[in-house]
């Protein structure tokens, strides 16, 4: 049996080059912040330098203060849902899950971003497991009645590949997995194979292979997947 794990945003979803200051992976995250307010965006901003300097104890800790900003500058439902609606598949998407249910592997998502974007990309893309790190609760006004926080990214993204792997009974070694950021390099260090799809360098550095596209494909890692079985 062999698991394929992927990363959500930049990986299966588009990225928003416009938010990608190398600082870490572009996500939701901002792109909300963004939606919610430009003074929301600009401290949203702050806490990128604080997890680099490693100010933060934890992800955990950093998605708590991340979420105390949305809620201070007023987040609404509708600033989220704008951003899950604007959310768009890479092209290949569709046909590289046709190819690995049609070949019996089992397909995973573990995503640092919101539950309501991973069900979103689950749903459209039959994706057997997926896990993330925020989701959101609303009252009937559309505000923030209360959040849930997994740890689903950098060495939290381990553990849940890790715990799924032992449920299958599947050694990491016969694993694959895909991503395009430099938090992902936990993961793509402990898989058989990785594959670094488009992205940052410190990624690269660590898959076993790089795919660098002007015109993201997904469809174009179909055979580094099937060499592989």
């Amino acid at each position: 049996m062999i698991i394929c794990f992927f990363d959500m945003e930049g990986t299966l979803l588009e990225k928003n080059i416009s938010l990608d200051n190398g600082k870490v992976a572009p996500s939701a995250w901002t792109a909300l912040a963004k939606e919610i307010s430009e003074e929301c965006f600009i401290e949203e901003e702050v806490t990128k330098d604080m997890w680099l300097d490693k100010k933060y104890f934890s992800y955990t800790e950093w998605m708590k203060d991340t979420v105390r900003i949305h809620i201070k500058y007023g987040m609404n439902k509708q600033h989220l849902d704008k951003i899950i609606n604007a959310a768009r598949m890479h092209v290949g998407a569709i046909e590289l899950f046709d190819f690995l249910r049609n070949s019996n592997i089992v397909t995973a998502l573990i995503s640092g971003g919101f539950k309501q974007l991973a069900d979103l990309t689950q749903r459209t893309l039959k994706i057997d497991h997926a896990y993330s790190a925020c989701e959101y609760f609303f009252d009937k006004e559309g505000n923030v009645e209360h959040f849930n926080l997994l740890p689903t990214d950098e060495i939290g993204k381990l553990v849940f590949m890790t715990h799924l792997a032992d449920e299958y009974g599947v050694n990491l070694q016969d694993c694959i997995f895909v991503g395009d950021g430099k938090n992902d390099v936990h993961l793509a260090k402990k898989v058989g194979t990785s594959i670094a799809f488009n992205a940052q360098k410190e990624l690269i550095d660590a898959s076993t292979f790089s795919v660098k596209q002007n015109t993201p494909d997904l469809a174009s890692i179909i055979p580094i997947i099937r060499s592989k079985f």
